[in-house]
């Protein structure tokens, strides 16, 4: 593996799932990979689970990191070439992706969408910049389009977790929210999820009110559904999450009630473990009554975004041997 930015860069979904699950069980076995080499994380984001779980990743492994929070502590960014700076941005990524790989091994960037203009967004312009001018592997910690070290992990705790003798069904359930939130999380859990499917590893079925509907880009395979009651039936896995419509790009939209997850609702499943990215919102989002339960998965899920972390920094750090 050269980079992890998306599904797509992973050779064998299923092996980097078991990798990881190893490292769980023997977290200090490959120190030897890291050790004299640096991974650094830059943020332009808030970041809780992502940067804590990368860095001890990487501490796992042996590896030194170094943080800079860009958005606080960097300079501000021209990203666009051609023009004279003449204006706001003070450093032009070409010389700040480039020296940032002369410092380090391996690098992790975390860059949200502004969710005004789709193209500019979906362009990933900013993300792809930064991968070619850095000249060192490159992992995403959350880009304008994917979360992909969030859905590994989300694959991990349903792999460890299910014991059926048949495929789990898997449901993607849009959640209501105060705001208007990325699509990263449910296009990434939906790539996931559709090349597990495809793979044969379990079935999946995206449930959001009409006008929700995410790039198709993203959903190959996956089963659609405007019904949530309907999706819920059978259903094992639970993956709630917000998002702003892709449509009507950045827009919240007006949706009947009834979108919240609860226990009234998930007695429609099969007793389903229901997960979140977090941070969530109780009571608005998903019911305290579900995250308090026993069918919540969303700690275990957190957890599991160590080894995730770690499986990929060991396969980028095998590349660089």
């Amino acid at each position: 593996m050269k980079q992890f930015t998306s599904v797509n860069d992973v050779q064998d979904i299923g092996q980097l799932v078991e990798a990881a699950l190893k490292l769980k069980n023997n977290p200090y076995a490959d120190q030897h990979l890291g050790k004299n080499k640096t991974l650094g994380l830059v943020f332009l984001n808030p970041s809780l689970r992502t940067r804590l779980s990368t860095q001890k990743a990487a501490i796992n492994l042996g590896m030194s990191v170094m943080v800079m929070n860009m958005d606080k502590e960097g300079w501000a960014l021209e990203t666009q070439d051609g023009v004279v700076m003449n204006g706001s941005t003070v450093e032009h990524i070409r010389e700040a992706a480039a020296v940032m790989g002369q410092y380090c091994d391996v690098l992790g960037l975390r860059s949200f969408p502004k969710l005004t203009n789709r193209d500019e967004d979906y362009n990933e312009d900013f993300f792809n910049k930064f991968v070619k001018y850095c000249g060192v592997p490159v992992v995403s910690l959350e880009s304008a389009t994917r979360h992909p070290l969030q859905s590994l992990a989300d694959l991990i705790t349903i792999r460890e977790t299910w014991h059926g003798a048949a495929k789990p069904k898997v449901v993607l359930a849009w959640a209501p929210h105060v705001k208007a939130l990325p699509q990263a999380v449910p296009n990434s859990f939906s790539e996931w999820m559709c090349k597990a499917q495809q793979e044969g590893m379990l079935d999946f079925t995206i449930v959001h009110p009409e006008g929700y509907e995410l790039s198709e880009d993203f959903t190959p395979g996956a089963e659609i559904s405007h019904s949530l009651e309907q999706a819920l039936k059978g259903a094992d896995y639970i993956y709630v999450k917000n998002w702003s419509s892709f449509k009507e790009y950045g827009k919240v939209l007006t949706y009947p009630d009834g979108w919240m997850m609860n226990n009234e609702k998930l007695k429609l499943s099969n007793n389903a473990k229901v997960m979140h990215c977090l941070p969530v919102r109780r009571d608005l989002e998903l019911s305290s009554e579900i995250l308090d339960g026993p069918n919540s998965l969303v700690i275990h899920e957190a957890g599991n975004r160590l080894w995730a972390a770690q499986a990929v920094l060991k396969a980028l750090l095998q590349s660089l041997t």
